[in-house]
């Protein structure tokens, strides 16, 4: 399998490192002076990068998603897959294929369904559009679940967003009872209570949701605005998105009013 993988910031070399190494013959690309996994060719542009793959995975983060899919347009395959992994808004999943529209290509809009350093190439995933079997049986083979909506590009975007109210929506609330419980004196107890709540596996899932809050929030933040315009759009209430955004643009240091 000949992959591209453009983007190689946490989630992009933890992928493309985990495809080398299940013997894919693996490209990167990025732009920016970042590390090039082990097994895997750097790529001097992303023209290059794109031309004789198979299979395309976009993982440069929203914002450049359809400008990077406009450019790679001009050099990829008739034959290629191109399998964005943004999480990124349904409208912006659409504007990939229009891009991608006169080039051949299929295209598969990628939802990764839990933080990919857990799991790597084996994170669950959830696809839909054109190229979504493609995606399904080459990620399938790396040992990761995917789910295929028989569905456009945009609708595994827009379950994703659904799902990210629930999660950084816990995670907020987390955050805010542990908060809570520290200036009350009472860490611990509270910890313990939500632990339990949260089942068998409960104390690690509370420390996960605290620590990868903190870690991600810049990230997560604009997740979460995707999020909230995706409700707005559907006509459901958004305060729930709100109230998560405050707590992630505090802890990315960029507040929301």
């Amino acid at each position: 399998m000949r992959t591209a993988v453009l983007g190689l910031g946490e989630a992009g070399r933890r992928y493309a490192a985990d495809l080398a190494a299940a013997g894919w013959q693996v490209t990167g690309y990025d732009p920016a002076p970042v590390t090039t996994p082990a097994g895997v060719r750097r790529a001097a542009s992303l023209a290059e990068a794109v031309q004789d793959a198979e299979l395309v995975l976009g993982l440069t983060g929203a914002r450049f998603a359809v400008p990077v899919a406009e450019q790679a347009a001009a050099d990829l395959s008739a034959r290629a897959c191109f399998a964005d992994f943004n999480s990124a808004a349904p409208a912006a999943k659409r504007e990939v294929a229009r891009a991608l529209a006169g080039t051949g290509a299929e295209v598969a809009d990628v939802a990764v369904l839990a933080p990919v350093p857990r799991l790597g190439a084996a994170t669950p995933l959830l696809v839909s559009g054109p190229g979504a079997d493609r995606v399904a049986a080459a990620f399938r083979g790396v040992g990761a679940e995917v789910d295929v909506l028989a569905e456009p590009v945009g609708a595994a975007a827009g379950r994703k967003l659904l799902r990210s109210v629930f999660m950084k929506g816990l995670a907020a609330a987390v955050l805010e009872a542990v908060s809570a419980g520290e200036a009350a004196g009472c860490e611990d107890w509270v910890r313990a209570q939500i632990a339990a709540e949260l089942g068998e596996h409960g104390p690690v899932l509370t420390e996960r949701l605290i620590t990868g809050t903190r870690t991600h929030a810049a990230r997560r933040l604009h997740e979460v605005e995707a999020s909230r315009d995706y409700l707005a759009e559907l006509g459901v209430r958004t305060s729930v998105c709100e109230a998560t955004l405050a707590w992630l643009g505090e802890l990315a240091g960029d507040p929301r009013e």
